[in-house]
């Protein structure tokens, strides 16, 4: 198994009524920037690095978030990625 470094899950507050649209706001950027992802249950971006997940919380105000890289400075590109797209939607990115 090839060795790789990842956050752990991420749960960071996100209003109830904003949830679900700010995954819709991001996955819609990520379509239109032609992002190598997945739309199942949130968001999947995957990159020569590696990938970083954001969904929303079916049962909590919040949004849960991780990513998974070859190496730290793969692991710290893909944050700046997501960070990246929660401010672009109005939302303060988690203390990685």
């Amino acid at each position: 198994m090839p060795q790789v470094v990842n956050t752990p899950e991420l749960r960071f507050p996100c209003a109830e009524s904003r949830k679900f649209a700010v995954i819709e706001e991001v996955r819609e950027r990520l379509q239109r920037a032609g992002a190598a992802m997945s739309d199942i249950d949130g968001v999947r971006v995957k990159t020569q690095d590696g990938w970083w997940l954001l969904r929303a919380s079916n049962t909590q105000d919040v949004l849960v978030a991780r990513a998974e890289a070859k190496d730290e400075a793969g692991l710290g590109r893909l944050k700046a990625l997501l960070a990246e797209q929660l401010k672009a939607s109005g939302i303060a990115p988690p203390a990685f």
